[in-house]
Formats: C-alpha cells, sequence, structure tokens
C-alpha cells in the first residue's frame, strides 16, 4: 500500500515542489489548498499524469477550526490514513509592529502556526495507530533571527520551532519523528512584492549568492520523510544559502 502525504499550501511555489519530490518517490498525495483551487487542480493532473501517483486537491480555510477537522476527515477517508504531514501553509506580513491590524495579525497567527497545531493533533491518531509518521514545519529563517516589520510573522514561526521541539519528545516513542525546515530567501510568488533593493540586500547576504528554490527545500523535506532520517528527530534545519550563519 502506497504511503500518503498531505502537504498544506501545496499550491504555493515550495508547495509545488515538495508535492513533486513525494509524487517522484511514489507517495499519493493530499493536496491542501486555501483559495488557488485552478493551480492545485492542475498540480493534481500533472502529478497523476507525470508520476502515476493519486493527486487529489482539498480546499480548507486554515482561519477555521471546522475546516480543519473536515479537511482531515475527508483526507483520510479517502486515502485511509496519513504517513507525511507537512505544514507548509503561510501567508506574510509585512507593517511596522505598531501599525498592525488585529484582524491580520489573526490571520497570521492562525494560518503559520495555530493551523499546523490544529492538523497535527487531527492527524497523530492515525500515525499512532500506525506506529509511524513522519512530521514536518516549514518554518522560516525569520523564525530564527527575527525580521523588523515581520514581527508577528517572525513570531509564528518561531512558535513553530518550539512546536517542533517539544512534540518530537512527546511522540517519538511512537515511531513519530518531527523536524522543522527554515528556508531563507526562496524565489516565490509570496516574496514576490518584495522590492528589489530589499531582495538585493538579502542575496548580497547570503554565501551561497543567490535566492533559494523551492526545489531547494523539497530535497530536505523529501529526505527527511525517508528512512535513511529515521534518527533525527526535533531538529531546524536551515535551508538559507549560508545567510544565518
Amino acid at each position: 500500500m502506497k504511503k500518503t502525504a498531505l502537504i498544506t499550501g501545496a499550491a504555493g511555489g515550495i508547495g509545488q515542489a515538495i508535492c513533486e519530490a513525494f509524487a517522484k518517490d511514489g507517495y499519493n498525495i493530499a493536496v491542501h489548498y486555501s483559495s488557488s483551487g485552478k493551480t492545485a487542480g492542475e498540480l493534481c493532473e500533472f502529478l497523476k499524469e507525470k508520476y502515476n501517483v493519486e493527486a487529489v486537491a482539498f480546499k480548507a480555510d486554515f482561519t477555521k477550526e471546522e475546516e480543519i477537522r473536515a479537511l482531515t476527515a475527508k483526507v483520510i477517508s479517502h486515502f485511509g490514513r496519513v504517513d507525511i504531514l507537512v505544514n507548509n501553509a503561510g501567508v506574510a506580513y509585512q507593517t511596522l509592529f505598531q501599525l498592525a491590524d488585529e484582524k491580520k495579525i489573526k490571520e497570521v497567527l492562525d494560518i503559520n502556526l495555530m493551523s499546523a497545531l490544529s492538523l497535527t493533533k487531527e492527524i497523530l491518531p492515525s500515525m499512532i495507530s500506525s506506529k509511524w509518521g513522519r512530521i514536518i514545519n516549514i518554518s522560516s529563517m525569520w523564525g530564527i533571527s527575527g525580521a523588523s516589520c515581520e514581527v508577528h510573522y517572525s513570531a509564528a514561526k518561531s512558535g513553530l520551532i518550539g512546536f517542533t521541539k517539544a512534540l518530537a519528545k512527546e511522540v517519538g516513542p511512537s515511531g513519530i519523528t518531527v523536524n522543522c525546515v527554515a528556508p531563507g530567501f526562496i524565489d516565490t510568488k509570496m516574496n514576490g512584492n518584495l522590492d528589489k533593493e530589499a531582495v538585493r540586500e538579502i542575496i548580497d547576504c547570503t554565501p551561497a549568492g543567490r535566492a533559494g528554490t523551492g526545489e531547494d527545500v523539497a530535497e530536505l523535506v523529501r529526505f527527511l520523510a525517508g528512512e535513511k532520517a529515521e534518527f533525527i528527530t526535533g531538529q531546524v534545519i536551515s535551508v538559507d544559502g549560508g545567510y544565518g550563519v
């Protein structure tokens, strides 16, 4: 029986690359999206045609707890279980801390942090019953070092790091590993609103001398889900071209 990977925020640049990485390895893919239904549908068709795996799109608004529960029920009903959960969904928010909108703050915390906790809680029983599972949280370099004018985003991504370390200790005896990937500046649509000067400054401070790609992140996620990483848990691994050195 093929294993199933659920990737949240799968319609984004990093999410699509992660989906393809797992499809290459023969996993069935549960593709979560919030608003990009057309992109998610096209991704599923691509994965099915190129890699001969089952790929199904599931819609859920991660600001609503009931939709997270419904997503879990639908995915498990369709695939039977979830073996790998990649908490990748995220939204950016750039503003001065004192000018932040309260509604937007809640959205950032809900999508970037709380959804990962809630979804993991829903998925864990199927992993525990199987005595095997992989949970991989996508944080950010700003979750490690913090970013001016992205205080709430940084706080949420930092929360994912603490979540990773604590949960790894709790579920390790059940054969489940929990790890965190912290990307640096990745060339995705989400970063498309940054001005060219800001982008150039980040790249100039990156020893690798370039922006990262979704594939750079996906290959690490793929490794952490594999058998060769079974003794790695509770770790935060940066994919940032050396930015944080």
